[in-house]
């Protein structure tokens, strides 16, 4: 479609069916029509960009930045946001062309690392390589230490093991070259790789990524010391293993806490900071010039002044690259492929959120919990990746869960490696804000589902033991975590693997059984209490009866006799009224009482031999003084029984017997002296002491 620029100046003309490119373009100029055909150089005084700028964008032969399109459509008082849709759906159909005509490698890695046969690829890091591979020459143990993003993995993988397979003269070929990450069981998973080769002159080497997983995924704190005691052997003099390691640098405080493996690290560990600026324009031009590319400059410019100083901006860089490769138009890569992928931080947004898109919602649900399971929430550290084994993947429905890890895996978002699933990259974390916003919305659930994943393996190794089921709070805790699987058996719609499903029904079924035989001892026992206090209550019963009906005899008898001495044995009869009406108090003894207090009473002394021959009672009414012919003065209580001993006086019988203060006066007839034993006072008269009843 031809048209006037200006004066003396023409557009070439488009065929809307050509393609997005020049669709798009055609738009643009049909827009600037609508508009009046104002000049490009009124539009660039409108939108402050060149008049080639603005007229290259519609020229239909490349698709224009979006912010050149957004100063276009601005300039001539279109549709922002119509027009920024209409801009990415031209970006989207241009990455699909591209991906369905292009079968050739991708030249960046995205958020994956770099593996040893990506070494023609691997590029930034040279002087990284040389200073860690002098390092190995001098230390049988090293350690990489470096942030979250530094690119310690590929350091190893595409830089160290190339480098050690390509041995020069200096140095001596391996017998081999290990690598592995430790995992939950690094003992029972690695054993056989911690031994050298046999019968070999040469280092077996070790290559030990992703250190810190021995601190983040629950490995037992003794196999982890013997592990490491394992490693550290090898600075050994007689060994013939050499180890490399690569931590994480926030756990370099947890690695002081092994003496041995400070030691090893005192003088050879190595720090991997960020990429400088040449590094960094090294890691973005030469993949692409290693695959027949070309980067355009301003989006190289960009991509340094956007990652140069932003802590874990490598693997971001590489996503972004990778989405701008897949943008791509022709051999170059552009600014506004890169635009169209999402730029730095929005590459990763939205490979994922169109990855989640695509999926339904039982899809999505499903693809949510996978990538939690991914994921180690930190306990005062970031949180990390979680290897996990596939068979941990195993809920759902299983053709959904393989479309779910086909799609992450395509994406790049997830990896596979030796039987286990893995997050590409731990920036995918923090990157992608749905991600993140699942894990802190689930935090504790994670550390109670972690360790129950960790409690399930272990149970199954011990034979499924009763021992290792969870009982008390962690029972608790992982019932409330996880309400559905615990409510019913069916597993279409768990968030436990049939594994863990088994071990938190078989916990809760043994705390079932523990319950209800407290419950029976405890109704056991009850019973037997019920049973004993019943027949306690009997016997009380009994007793009482028994009790009731001896006093009724008792009392039978009392009265009785009573009444049978009333007549010979007044004082004898009233006794046994009082005893009687002690017992029981009924009108009739009330009666007898009464009449009992009308009669002179008497009781007999049955302490003297002879006749009494006087009587006396003390001040206090409750003791009594008796003298007799028998020459001894006795005391008695009212009741009749003797206190202490009898007094015995010289004379032949006692007289009179009388209470005066501080003694018993008695008297005996005239011409017969007292007793000395009761001291005189005067002629014929003897008293004894007394000094009253308390």
């Amino acid at each position: 479609m031809p048209g006037q620029t200006g004066p003396g100046r023409t557009e070439g003309e488009l065929d809307p069916e050509a393609g997005p490119v020049q669709r798009f373009a055609a738009g643009l100029r049909a827009l600037r029509e609508s508009a009046g055909r104002p000049t490009y150089r009124e539009m660039a005084r409108r939108a402050r960009y060149g008049v080639t700028t603005l007229s290259q964008a519609a020229a239909g032969k490349q698709l224009p930045t979006r912010a050149v399109t957004l100063a276009y459509v601005k300039a001539c008082g279109g549709d922002i946001a119509e027009w920024e849709r209409r801009w990415r759906e031209a970006s989207d159909e241009l990455a699909a062309e591209a991906a369905a005509d292009d079968t050739a490698r991708p030249p960046y890695r995205g958020l994956t690392r770099f593996e040893p046969g990506d070494a023609e690829l691997f590029f930034g890091r040279d002087q990284l390589v040389e200073r860690l591979t002098e390092l190995n020459r001098k230390h049988r143990f090293t350690a990489v230490f470096g942030p979250s993003g530094s690119g310690k993995s590929s350091l190893l993988r595409a830089g160290l093991i190339p480098r050690l397979r390509a041995a020069s003269d200096d140095d001596a070929t391996p017998a081999a070259v290990r690598i592995l990450t430790p995992g939950a069981d690094p003992l029972r998973t690695h054993a056989d790789r911690l031994e050298p080769v046999p019968d070999s002159d040469a280092d077996t080497w070790l290559i030990v990524d992703q250190f810190e997983e021995l601190y983040t995924l629950g490995a037992d704190p003794a196999d982890r010391d013997t592990f490491i005691d394992r490693l550290v052997a090898a600075t050994d003099a007689d060994s013939r293993l050499r180890v490399v390691i690569a931590v994480r640098a926030d756990f370099l405080g947890r690695c002081a806490e092994h003496p041995g493996l400070t030691a090893a690290l005192q003088d050879a560990t190595l720090f991997a900071g960020p990429m400088s600026r040449a590094e960094l324009r090294e890691a973005i031009v030469r993949p692409a010039a290693a695959a027949g590319l070309i980067v355009e400059r301003a989006l190289t410019d960009r991509l340094l002044d956007e990652v140069e100083d932003a802590p874990g901006g490598l693997p971001l860089m590489s996503h972004a690259l990778l989405e701008t490769w897949r943008h791509r138009s022709g051999r170059a890569l552009t600014e506004t492929a890169y635009e169209a992928a999402g730029g730095l931080h929005g590459a990763v947004v939205r490979t994922a959120e169109q990855v989640y898109a695509e999926l339904n919602g039982e899809q999505a649900e499903l693809a949510r919990r996978i990538l939690l399971r991914l994921v180690a929430p930190g306990d005062g550290t970031p949180d990390t990746r979680r290897p996990t084994d596939h068979a941990e993947l195993g809920f759902g429905d299983p053709a959904d869960t393989r479309l779910v890890l086909e799609r992450l895996a395509r994406a790049r978002l997830i990896t596979f490696d030796d039987g286990t699933a893995d997050l590409a990259h731990e920036a995918l974390i923090t990157a992608w804000p749905r991600l993140r916003a699942w894990i802190d919305a689930e935090r504790d659930r994670l550390r109670v589902h972690r360790a129950l994943s960790e409690a399930a393996r272990t149970w199954r190794e011990l034979g499924q033991e009763n021992a290792a089921l969870y009982a008390g709070s962690r029972l608790s805790a992982a019932r409330d975590a996880f309400p559905r699987d615990t409510a019913r058996p069916d597993p279409g719609d768990d968030e436990l693997t049939p594994l863990e499903r088994h071990f938190l029904t078989s916990s809760l079924r043994r705390r079932h059984r523990a319950a209800l035989l407290r419950r029976t001892v405890v109704a056991v026992l009850a019973a037997l209490a019920l049973l004993a206090t019943g027949t306690a209550v009997v016997a009380l019963q009994a007793r009482a009866t028994a009790q009731a009906e001896r006093d009724d005899a008792v009392f039978g008898q009392l009265t009785a006799e009573a009444d049978r001495v009333r007549d010979t044995n007044a004082g004898l009869a009233a006794r046994l009224d009082a005893a009687a009406y002690r017992m029981r108090s009924t009108p009739d003894l009330r009666t007898r009482l009464a009449s009992d207090a009308g009669r002179v009473l008497a009781t007999r002394l049955a302490g003297h031999d002879g006749v009494v021959s006087s009587v006396a009672f003390a001040p206090d009414g409750r003791t009594l003084a008796s003298g007799g012919h028998d020459g001894t003065v006795r005391l008695w209580d009212t009741g009749g029984r003797a206190l202490g001993e009898p007094l015995r006086l010289g004379a032949d019988r006692v007289g009179a017997v009388a209470f005066a203060p501080g003694g018993v006066t008695c008297w005996s007839p005239p011409g017969r002296a007292a007793s000395s034993a009761c001291g005189t006072c005067g002629t014929g008269r003897a008293r004894a002491p007394w000094a009253g009843r308390r």
